[in-house]
């Protein structure tokens, strides 16, 4: 187990990351322009979700569908625990709570990318239709986060001469979480690569295939400075926030885990899914929780999944959650 961490700690991406947590505490001025960092993140969805597709292509119904049922299950659970954690034991309002609920019932593309690296690093790669497993897991958490959050606020008295509350409708945050820039990146990469098959991606896999992993450790060099930014925060969010942004991911991914291997998935493509489960969205979620639930405070959510789960799932989460897989494997 240890090795195993060790290994992952000394490997490319998480050093990367770790390079750009020391470049922000050093206050150095450097960081990557916007421009970039935006090409980088459409480069490397739109590369996972053409790769996706053209394994999808050759996995039949009878191998996806029960991942892709757990999947969505998992979708369903972790947004309810998180909700639940946050509300009765930490006492968190109702808004806060969904909020928080809303970025972990969904998943970080970015974790994602880093699990399916370290599995094929071990020599234990997951299953090829794992992206579309991602695109499954990508927005339902978010739609039950925020209605619980609508219907326990629905459920409070307005108070005398306040007037109508106004949010989102749910309609409209439909159609932020669905025509966002991670769902249309996968969602069209997975269409196109599907039709394209085999032939079409060793067309265009010198540039989507073999630079993968150097944009991957540019794009973490950039998140590590962006989480380094978020570390003084970490004062205001309090011993709770600082513990459940470790646990409960271990509590998620180890569900992830026990789920993905019930499903028949491979040791690599079960802690692959319990790192999806484990993680925390920072891209989909806060715009949908901005939209339909303002009084939320993003404080809470941002910094517990930038500052805690995102850096805790790079450095120990995977290999902890591989190690899992490996010892329940049948």
């Amino acid at each position: 187990m240890l090795d195993t961490v060790k290994a992952n700690l000394l490997s490319p991406i998480p050093l990367a990351f770790a390079l750009g947590i020391v470049t922000r505490l050093m206050r150095s001025e450097f960081s990557l322009p916007k421009d970039i960092y935006s090409a980088l993140s459409i480069y490397l969805l739109f590369a996972l979700g053409l790769k996706g597709g053209v394994e999808l292509a050759h996995a039949s119904f009878e191998v996806i569908v029960a991942p892709a049922g757990v999947t969505l299950l998992l979708g369903c659970l972790t947004p309810l625990t998180t909700y639940g954690v946050m509300r009765y034991l930490g006492r968190f309002s109702t808004a806060d709570a969904a909020g928080m609920a809303a970025h972990y019932g969904s998943v970080s593309a970015v974790t994602f990318i880093a699990a399916q690296q370290f599995m094929q690093r071990v020599g234990a790669p997951a299953e090829g239709f794992m992206p579309t497993l991602l695109t499954l897991l990508e927005s339902p958490g978010i739609h039950i986060a925020l209605a619980l959050g609508a219907l326990q606020r629905n459920k409070q008295p307005v108070a005398k001469g306040s007037g109508p509350a106004q949010h989102g409708s749910v309609k409209a945050v439909l159609h932020e979480v669905l025509t966002g820039r991670t769902m249309v990146l996968l969602v069209g990469g997975l269409i196109v690569g599907y039709f394209m098959g085999e032939e079409g991606w060793h067309s265009v896999a010198p540039f989507f295939d073999s630079g993968f992993k150097g944009a991957l450790m540019i794009f973490l060099l950039e998140m590590g400075i962006v989480a380094g930014g978020r570390l003084g925060d970490l004062r205001k969010v309090g011993p709770f926030l600082l513990a459940f942004g470790m646990l409960m991911p271990l509590a998620h991914g180890a569900l992830g885990v026990l789920l993905g291997t019930w499903a028949g998935l491979s040791a690599g493509g079960a802690a692959v899914l319990g790192t999806m489960a484990a993680s925390a969205s920072y891209i989909a979620a806060p715009p949908a929780v901005r939209l339909t639930l303002p009084e939320a405070n993003p404080t809470y959510s941002l910094t517990a999944a930038l500052a805690i789960t995102f850096p805790f799932n790079i450095l120990a989460g995977i290999p902890i959650y591989f190690n899992l897989a490996q010892s329940i494997a049948p």
